[in-house]
């Protein structure tokens, strides 16, 4: 993952994002590149349960969800947001093969995926 700084993306600071990732050093990573752009990371959720509390509670402006949550399907959180009007990205190995059809319209980042590409969809969302 490219690694960029507050500078470059100016329009993140302060942005709330929920990250919903299961792998620990793959959370690790996207929370410390968040950081640098000055959001506020909200999680991560390594796991489904604290997904959908964070999902449900949490002070959200758009979030990352890995689609596949220790074995489990990460689509209640998805419905959550949608529900919330609060926009996301999927993030899986397996592109939008792995999604509902009720999702193959949301932005999909394929593993693995470069910041760049997340920062340009969450600036449409701006």
């Amino acid at each position: 993952m490219m690694t960029l700084d507050s500078e470059d993306a100016p329009e993140l600071r302060g942005l709330h994002v929920l990250i919903v990732e299961d792998e620990p050093l793959i959370a690790s990573s996207l929370e410390d590149a968040l950081t640098d752009l000055g959001c506020v990371v909200v999680g991560p959720a390594l796991n489904l349960s604290d997904a959908i509390r964070l999902a449900r509670e949490a002070e959200i402006d758009c979030a990352t969800l890995d689609v596949n949550i220790a074995g489990e399907k990460v689509y209640v959180v998805a419905d959550i947001l949608t529900e919330r009007g609060v926009p996301f990205v999927f993030i899986t190995g397996y592109g939008r093969a792995g999604l509902r059809e009720s999702d193959l319209s949301r932005p999909v980042l394929q593993k693995p995926y470069s910041l760049d590409r997340f920062v340009e969809i969450v600036m449409q969302w701006r």
